[in-house]
């Protein structure tokens, strides 16, 4: 049926019978069953969400639902239509016994269905994640449907999987990818990606980057990216991957091509560069809806200079140089990209702020700026406030959920609370062109997740007790007053650096603090000299440290040991507090997977560290029996970290979601405590 024909007989169902008003809908009754009319015109995007719609149908009713391009001549039905008018705005309408959901696009007819689902079906959005399936119901009835949505206040909302060590090897792997770094030698099972890109439309969110250091040439990480295009989400690119383009995927491309290895830096090797960009813009102009990433990163998310001596060492000289890059990239994407306005980003994280802030960047015109925290949801950079906002240009933000490698990463740590006062700053600079939102491995962030969500799609009318009111009743029923307080409690718990007020002891951090600990330990009990050569070292500025500052001040500061060690001690007192608070309520399998397990581990972590810095106190004074007898004690919180994971693994399918955790890697550093405790024998 042609769409013009279609929609005359569309209307032509919904014209009321004369002098008869009908407003109800029923899709399922005792002898009724609706249909879904989907017309041949219609995208995949939209035909994988009505047949998420069927599935879920399913779930509730044990029915299935016939999908069909026409109607039948009797029984209501769910018409579903999209009118192309370049916005993601869409009505669900209960008319003449049937249900209309209409789109002005493709996306804001998936965001309708999606809605129906939640809103009408009672269907959790995170239910992959959270394992909350719907009630069972034998009719689904409704007096009226009638609801408009708004403009989004975000054009551009998206999840950013990255440090994805746990997603990666979780299911059997996509495949293999070449590229010389330890975390990522698996691609993330298509089928998980599938689930990814459904969540994330589920929350109305239009865009993704689905991996980190995506090399679009290898099928099996194309094959990612092709099950975030075919439900209709854009596309982009890691900040690491500009032109989508990382040093790994350089070295791919020599080494294939005459097996050199040559330096990657635009500074020494600028055609090799661009010969690469150029390939690799050609490939992705081929992917629908991508939205580009221009810039100019070195290795391993390091600046460019640190792996290229070479570079010029100032940083007007520095700003200039990417800024060259950034102008022959737009000037690629012109070239290969047909559309009439490619929407081309930039992110100024680390060194981009930076230099930005100096004002040594020149970011061509046409190009979205994209602010990044840089502390895990704690604050913008300074850039951001003095940035003065210019008609050539677009501003968005880059905000952390999790942030490797201070953290949060196995545990959340950013409160809705602290995400409402951050992205409040952003919608009053007028920064909501784009918002990507670092999420990693999705499933410890589902609080974060559901509460950004909201603010990105209407941060107006968004209430943050209203939100937390309601988000605690849907999981926790007659104990959410009480289990509110608890979570809260855990949010208050983490120690801030006095000055620049971002935490201090997350679980990156309490790591990365007592694995430098355990290595000095063990240098310091088997090579003294080359241990106070690593002491003087460590006085001196490198431009591994400068680049470190850049990132902003997440570090203790100027804490002496014991200061710090009090820090630490503040922290497991106050999470020892919301643990007794969680052994006064019930107990749920929802609450031991999205809190206890996290509570357990951050506990354990911040015990961990405890002995560590007591044992190290105890050596320096020459104390080796009790230094001894602290690391012993030390080994005893990774006993309670295993109780933790095995909470968050009870069943078949996450079995295995520890599997690929590599990035904290805390199976490395219980060995490396226990080395150091037989050092001490």
């Amino acid at each position: 049926m042609k769409l013009g024909l279609f929609v005359i007989v569309f209307s032509l169902f919904f014209l009321p019978c004369q002098g008869q008003k009908e407003e109800s809908f029923e899709l399922v009754g005792s002898h009724t069953q609706a249909v879904i009319v989907l017309p041949k015109t219609e995208s995949e995007a939209v035909r994988l969400a009505a047949e998420d719609l069927v599935s879920d149908i399913q779930k509730i009713t044990d029915k299935t639902i016939e999908i069909t391009s026409q109607k039948p001549t009797q029984g209501g039905a769910i018409l579903i239509q999209t009118t192309p008018k370049n916005s993601e705005v869409y009505r669900l309408t209960s008319q003449n016994k049937n249900l209309l959901i209409t789109g002005e696009s493709d996306l804001g007819t998936v965001f309708g269905i999606y809605h129906f689902i939640e809103h009408y079906l009672g269907v959790d959005p995170m239910y992959f994640w959270n394992d909350k399936e719907p009630e069972k119901k034998t009719r689904l009835f409704w007096e009226k449907v009638d609801y408009q949505s708004v403009n989004s206040t975000f054009k551009f909302r998206g999840w950013f999987i990255n440090d994805e060590d746990l997603l990666t090897e979780w299911y059997a792997s996509g495949g293999k990818r070449n590229i010389d770094y330890p975390y990522y030698q698996e691609v993330v099972s298509p089928k998980i990606m599938e689930k990814v890109c459904e969540t994330a439309l589920r929350k109305k969110f239009n865009l993704i980057i689905p991996a980190s250091f995506i090399d679009i040439r290898n099928p099996a990480e194309a094959a990612l990216v092709k099950e975030a295009t075919k439900r209709g989400l854009y596309v982009s690119m890691h900040h690491v991957e500009p032109m989508g383009v990382s040093a790994f995927t350089y070295f791919n491309y020599w080494k294939e091509k005459d097996g050199s290895k040559p330096l990657f830096s635009y500074y020494s090797n600028p055609e090799k560069v661009k010969e690469v960009w150029r390939l690799y813009a050609q490939e992705w102009a081929k992917i629908p809806n991508v939205i580009w990433q221009i810039g100019l990163r070195g290795i391993a998310d390091r600046p460019m200079w640190m792996a290229d001596p070479n570079t010029p060492q100032t940083d007007a000289e520095r700003g200039r140089l990417i800024s060259e890059a950034m102008a022959f990239q737009r000037q690629l994407i012109k070239e290969v990209d047909k559309r009439p306005n490619p929407p081309v980003t930039t992110t100024l994280w680390a060194e981009g702020s930076t230099l930005n802030q100096a004002g040594h960047l020149k970011i061509p015109e046409n190009v979205t700026v994209v602010f990044a925290d840089n502390s895990p949801g704690w604050r913008w950079q300074a850039d951001f406030f003095e940035t003065k906002r210019v008609p050539t240009h677009k501003y968005g933000v880059y905000y952390h959920h999790q942030l490797w490698s201070s953290g949060p990463h196995l545990v959340p740590i950013v409160s809705p609370a602290q995400t409402e006062r951050v992205l409040q700053q952003a919608v009053e600079k007028g920064d909501i062109e784009y918002c990507i939102l670092n999420v990693s491995n999705i499933r410890e962030f589902g609080l974060g997740i559901d509460a950004s969500a909201q603010m990105l799609w209407d941060f107006k009318a968004f209430d943050l007790q209203k939100f937390n009111n309601q988000w605690f009743e849907k999981y926790y029923h007659q104990q959410a007053n009480d289990i509110q307080k608890i979570y809260q409690a855990y949010f208050d718990s983490f120690r801030l650096n006095p000055q620049s007020q971002t935490p201090i002891l997350m679980d990156g951090q309490t790591n990365q603090l007592a694995t430098r600990i355990l290595n000095d330990l063990k240098l310091q009990l088997t090579d003294s000299t080359r241990y106070q050569a690593l002491l003087k070292q460590r006085k001196q500025e490198s431009e591994e440290s400068k680049w470190a500052k850049s990132l902003g001040d997440m570090s203790s500061g100027n804490l002496s040991r014991e200061d710090l060690l009090e820090e630490v001690l503040l922290q497991k007192n106050a999470l020892l507090n919301a643990e007794k608070l969680a052994h006064k309520v019930e107990q749920t399998p929802f609450f031991k997977t999205d809190f206890l397990a996290h509570l357990k581990i951050m506990l354990s972590l911040t015990t961990w560290l405890e002995h560590v810095m007591k044992a190290k106190l105890a050596l320096d004074h020459h104390q080796l029996t009790q230094a001894k007898q602290l690391l012993q004690k030390a080994l005893l919180p990774f006993e309670t970290i295993r109780e933790a994971q095995a909470l968050k693994t009870q069943g078949e399918k996450w079995a295995l979601w520890y599997r690929g955790e590599k990035k904290m890697n805390l199976k490395a550093k219980e060995k490396l405590t226990r080395e150091v405790v037989e050092l001490l024998k």
